[in-house]
């Protein structure tokens, strides 16, 4: 049995079509489905707000006429920087139903990273956060010269009335000064949807055209733009639906993921286009306001990142909440360790919980089954439209035998263009394999017998001991066994007694009853662990316990902080 068998196909759940045929729509055609199907029904819930879908309808068409009245159109990139409100989904649908590219970026960046991204995408529009350009935007301001319109958002904007007074009069609101900027067009939203009439353009988009581009974390690099067509969307979305069951106007999801990430935008994108309302958290840790959120609304589908979930699991009145309603647990962005999954499901119920594989590139690859019994350290199976294969490490010249470990590469209509302005990137990332082109995905996984994929590691991540190659996630599985550890990062260090090679190196942060421990007997008892755990030249040779472990935007830690000051 090889790759080119689908051996996956036979342990999908009953209802999934394997032979999926992808509709020849756009994602704008989606959209303006929905809308007219669902004009009463609500879109978003936002801190006691609900806005509807024909209000979503509305105040996206008048951002999108301000964007063609300003000049903007197909091709053009509209960078949209702000935290998950509804101007974020105002403006990402306003400037799809223009023709143009929605770039997100973090509200975390630096202003240095922030003007590289605007640099990069020769952004001339961007939709921000007064937080942030106050904050960070002002001081670079003369640093970004392709930016021409600056339209700021506030948090309160549309917060309920009562909820606004309040915050505005406690300052309890954060927020920024519109200050004027030489050679720039400084606007508010509000003031944008009030003067612009609700007549949308009508561009003539295809499958092909270039829907969005997020950037990618840079862990291998500086950051990418990966460009991602309405086909992608469009191929990703109808086969979640299929794969989950979906119901349309009967789901509600809520989600830590920002909309600045791949994965809280296709959330966002498959509420809008199934008529499905999705709860907004602005602040994806506060977990108090998650479980109030949770509680009042009764989400059927939940989607965060493990470091996420281990905040929720370890949160009295998140296990006290009913989650009778709530159906499935998606799990993404990076690896869910063992005991997080026990823990997370001995609270939410048995079964529930899914792990899913997926990229900027490719948005969603893999995907538990829902029906299926939970194969522990897998990410499921791959989607029905994709191809995918395993390839040797050295060479990517060579599929290994199912059940081997390699290279992850992937095939498929969600497959994103290529990388926004990087040519040499794309084609070190889209290269030819047997006569066709294939996503190089840069993840090492393995493949059991039925299908199931299992991460194993990123190519970068894996440390050269002595000619044996350790994989970090390897050994972070064996630390978060440990009762004492509660976030850990294991990366390669030079080895000082060996030229040409590395040592393994552990990053923990110890679970707070640990904390008061001596830290050198705590280092003994965790090496302790390891030793009876996994082989001698996968010990780490050194252990360092942080008070708080860096993290990304969404909640993955952060190796790429680490190995700078390791």
């Amino acid at each position: 049995m090889n790759y080119n068998d689908r051996p996956w196909i036979g342990h999908y759940s009953d209802w999934v079509d394997a032979d999926i045929a992808i509709p020849p729509k756009t994602y704008l055609d989606f959209l303006e489905e929905s809308f007219q199907r669902n004009p009463q029904r609500p879109a978003m819930y936002f801190m006691g707000r609900t806005v509807f879908f024909h209000e979503l309808d509305d105040l996206s068409a008048r951002f999108s006429r301000f964007l063609a009245d300003a000049g903007f159109g197909p091709g053009d990139p509209v960078a949209i920087c702000t935290p998950n409100i509804p101007q974020n989904q105002i403006a990402n649908v306003g400037a799809c139903r223009a023709g143009c590219i929605a770039q997100g970026i973090s509200i975390l960046l630096t202003p240095k990273e922030l003007a590289y991204q605007l640099n990069h995408s020769r952004a001339r529009v961007l939709v921000v956060w007064d937080a942030v350009f106050e904050g960070k935007l002002l001081h670079i301001r003369d640093q970004v010269p392709s930016l021409t319109h600056i339209v700021l958002c506030n948090l309160g904007d549309y917060l309920p009335p009562l909820k606004r007074f309040i915050g505005k009069i406690l300052k309890k609101l954060p927020g920024g000064r519109a200050v004027p900027i030489p050679g720039k067009t400084v606007l508010t939203l509000l003031d944008v949807l009030k003067t612009h009439p609700a007549d949308p353009p009508r561009p003539a988009l295809t499958p092909e055209s270039t829907c969005l581009f997020q950037y990618t974390g840079g862990t291998t690099g500086v950051p990418k733009g990966a460009e991602i067509t309405h086909g992608n969307i469009v191929a990703c979305l109808t086969q979640m639906k299929n794969w989950l069951d979906l119901r349309e106007m009967d789901e509600v999801y809520c989600s830590a993921f920002p909309f600045f990430h791949i994965a809280g935008l296709f959330v966002g994108m498959i509420n809008l286009c199934m008529g499905n309302p999705q709860i907004l958290l602005p602040d994806p840790r506060n977990v108090r306001h998650f479980c109030l959120e949770y509680a009042r609304y009764r989400p059927t589908g939940v989607a965060n990142v493990p470091t996420i979930y281990q905040m929720l699991v370890e949160d009295p009145q998140f296990k006290k909440l009913d989650h009778s309603n709530c159906r499935y647990f998606i799990s993404a962005a990076s690896a869910l360790p063992e005991k997080l999954l026990r823990d997370l499901e001995a609270v939410v119920g048995p079964g529930k919980v899914l792990e899913l594989y997926g990229m900027t590139e490719t948005m969603v690859t893999s995907l538990d089954p829902p029906t299926r019994p939970k194969r522990v350290g897998s990410v499921g199976l791959p989607w029905p439209a994709y191809r995918v294969k395993i390839v040797d490490l050295e060479s990517g010249t060579r599929e290994v035998p199912i059940g081997e470990e390699g290279e992850l590469i992937v095939r498929g209509p969600g497959v994103m263009k290529g990388y926004w302005n990087m040519p040499e990137e794309t084609a070190r990332t889209l290269r030819e394999f047997q006569g066709e082109t294939w996503l190089f995905t840069g993840d090492v996984l393995r493949m059991d017998a039925d299908g199931y994929l299992y991460l194993v590691d990123r190519c970068k991540d894996m440390v050269d001991v002595r000619g044996n190659n350790v994989f970090s996630r390897e050994v972070e599985d064996v630390l978060y066994q440990h009762p004492g550890v509660e976030l850990c990062a294991v990366i390669g260090l030079p080895d000082p007694k060996r030229a040409g090679t590395q040592m393994v190196k552990a990053v923990i942060q110890l679970a707070p009853e640990y904390r008061m421990r001596e830290p050198r007997s705590m280092q003994e008892e965790i090496l302790a662990w390891c030793r009876e755990n996994m082989a001698h030249y996968k010990v780490p040779s050194e252990i360092e316990f942080t008070l708080q472990m860096p993290l990304t935007s969404v909640g993955k830690v952060d190796k790429k902080v680490l190995r700078p000051s390791a």
